[in-house]
């Protein structure tokens, strides 16, 4: 299934379009999202699944392909994914039982992509 790559790429030119219509407003939310998610004492991994939790909050399908998306590239197990969908269920409620599934099912879309053979694997 592609359907949250479908979202990404569905997204891509009118986010360059609105990008260069409002150029310094996109670089100055990028510099803050880049130093937002910047590996610290807080990981990249679990920043980005906490940002995929919140997306789940926000009802925003974007938000969850990009945050899925990079959670997975960052090495975010479905454990520690699986435990912030939780946290977006108890503060969000029952429209958490829908946004939440969507965002699982976009981080296992996107784990395929990013896994990593497993250390000492016999290929």
């Amino acid at each position: 299934m592609t359907h949250y790559h479908d979202v990404l790429k569905d997204l891509r030119e009118p986010a360059r379009s609105l990008r260069k219509a409002a150029p310094e407003v996109f670089a100055a939310f990028g510099d803050l999202h880049q130093r937002a998610v910047a590996e610290g004492e807080v990981p990249v991994r679990l920043k980005e699944a906490a940002a995929l939790a919140i997306a789940v909050v926000k009802h925003c399908d974007g938000c969850i392909a990009h945050h899925a998306r990079a959670a997975a590239r960052a090495g975010a197990t479905p454990g520690e994914v699986a435990e912030m969908l939780g946290l977006a269920l108890l503060m969000d409620g029952g429209p958490a039982t829908t946004w939440a599934p969507r965002a699982w099912d976009a981080f296992c879309e996107f784990s395929e992509e990013f896994a990593r053979p497993e250390i000492g694997a016999v290929s």
